[in-house]
């Protein structure tokens, strides 16, 4: 399945993004925005993307290092791990957040505005690094009463430092991490669980703990993939927005 490009309108000027549409739809579909790693709308992150789009939504991702001086669209694995690592995390450094959560929200805006999509039902996922902001657009976007209809977290990088943000997102969500991530050490990720689930509290919250795996677990680089906890992760992502995007029959 392949993307098309559509232009993502900001107070900054348009923002590339990639746009994939399920190939059978007779009535509008729900839209998922996909928010990258670190390592931008690499292979792995564009072929997530067709991979929600075979289960039904229409899905956009926007191209958020565009916004860099020379723009990068992604970086591809490296053997020498620590220096792709490297490469990565410089990039997220030279990307205000502030921009980068705008540009989240405006990408909600732009696919809810897209006459395949059912604005209504319309949602966030992101990986690593846009776990966390994933997060924090949620939390803008309810502050601004367009909350997204679902949020995905896929073990969010930022949590540790958006606690208070994330406790205050009450739109049904799924959160991802493995019980071996070196990045968020377990105590870490047990704050971030009573964080996002209010103390165990909001039922419309899940958090999943996948044993024996790290930190982005879900990318096949051979460096980082856990296939048990991928193909579990995935399953429960898959069920998730069956229950929270799709309607029911």
């Amino acid at each position: 399945m392949s993307a098309t490009t559509l232009p993502i309108p900001t107070d900054a000027g348009d923002l590339p993004g990639l746009l994939w549409l399920p190939e059978d739809r007779d009535e509008p579909v729900p839209g998922l925005v996909v928010l990258q790693e670190i390592f931008g709308l690499s292979e792995y992150v564009q072929q997530r993307c067709a991979d929600l789009a075979a289960l039904g939504c229409a899905v956009l991702a926007p191209q958020l290092f565009a916004r860099l001086d020379p723009p990068v669209a992604g970086i591809e694995d490296g053997d020498d791990v620590e220096a792709w690592l490297a490469e990565g995390m410089e990039l997220t450094s030279r990307l205000p957040w502030e921009r980068a959560e705008a540009d989240a929200i405006a990408a909600l805006g732009a696919l809810r505005a897209h006459g395949a999509v059912d604005q209504e039902r319309v949602g966030l996922l992101g990986f690593c690094y846009g776990g966390g902001l994933a997060v924090a657009a949620a939390a803008s976007a309810e502050e601004e009463d367009r909350p997204p209809s679902a949020l995905i977290s896929y073990y969010g990088s930022a949590l540790p430092t958006l606690l208070e943000r994330a406790a205050r997102v009450e739109v049904p969500s799924l959160h991802h991490f493995g019980t071996a991530d070196a990045f968020i050490p377990s105590q870490t990720v047990e704050e971030i669980r009573e964080a996002v689930t209010a103390g165990g509290t909001r039922e419309q919250v899940r958090f999943e703990l996948h044993e024996g795996a790290g930190h982005a677990f879900d990318n096949p680089h051979p460096a980082l993939h856990h296939a048990a906890a991928s193909e579990a992760a995935w399953r429960l992502t898959a069920g998730f927005l069956a229950e929270t995007l799709f309607p029911r029959s």
